[in-house]
């Protein structure tokens, strides 16, 4: 089946449900820039409420976060948004974060990390995807990411992936197989592009990401990608896959 029609398909589950819309809280300190995100949201599935709002237990509720401000504060405001609503779906909206930054905030709860550079189409579907139960960052910030990966590789010519001393029981617990997905992962490599690469069944290596996901306790591609950022280094000569 087609993903868009998979895709709309699910975006119209949540149209007919009997809240019919999204609860979304709009944590923002910026008068004229929640004046635009407003107006960028009217005539959506996202409805604009206020931030003291109680949530009800069953409405969707997606808590959407400005950032103007350091990151540390910023973090800070994210296990705030989380603690008064545990269950809400949470996406930051910035113009630009350190990649450690960005790991900060995602282990303390965030769902998506939206740049200020997307235009209202793309910024929608995004928030769409976290609703569904999707990670997202948009692709600025995982160029950032990848290029901070690879400030920190250590060369090596046969192209192996080195383990440091963080993820000694990573080394022992995935296969060689698995490690070399893992890193076309990291690479925004489709599984189109992996089973091309590696010459398997696109079936197959599916069943190696689960493999992953389970054994570094991710819960999708995109965690995955961040863990082994985390503790990986990649060899100096790999290149950049576009994701199909």
């Amino acid at each position: 089946m087609n993903h868009d029609v998979v895709f709309n398909e699910q975006i119209l589950s949540i149209a007919q449900n009997a809240s019919s819309y999204v609860t979304t809280v709009l944590v923002c300190q910026n008068a004229l820039i929640r004046s635009g995100i407003s107006h960028i949201l009217s005539g959506t599935l996202f409805v604009l409420s206020d931030e003291t709002l109680e949530q009800p237990p069953e409405l969707p509720i997606l808590c959407l976060i400005h950032a103007d401000q350091a990151a540390d504060k910023l973090t800070e405001t994210v296990e705030r948004v989380k603690a008064q609503w545990p269950s809400a779906r949470m996406v930051l909206l910035t113009e630009a974060m350190e990649p450690t930054a960005m790991m900060q905030v995602f282990q303390a709860g965030l769902d998506g990390l939206c740049s200020t550079a997307m235009n209202r189409e793309a910024l929608i579907k995004a928030l769409e995807l976290v609703i569904l139960g999707e990670t997202y960052i948009a692709p600025a910030f995982t160029l950032s990411l990848l290029h901070e990966a690879s400030r920190q590789r250590q060369a090596r010519p046969d192209g192996a992936i080195i383990v440091g001393p963080a993820a000694t029981a990573f080394a022992n617990k995935l296969s060689p197989r698995e490690a070399t997905i893992l890193r076309h992962l990291t690479q925004g490599a489709s599984n189109k592009h992996i089973a091309r690469e590696l010459g398997l069944a696109e079936a197959t290596v599916k069943v190696h990401l689960k493999a992953i996901l389970r054994k570094v306790k991710a819960a999708n591609r995109t965690q995955a990608a961040m863990w082994a950022q985390q503790h990986m280094n990649l060899a100096a000569n790999d290149t950049l896959i576009a994701a199909e």
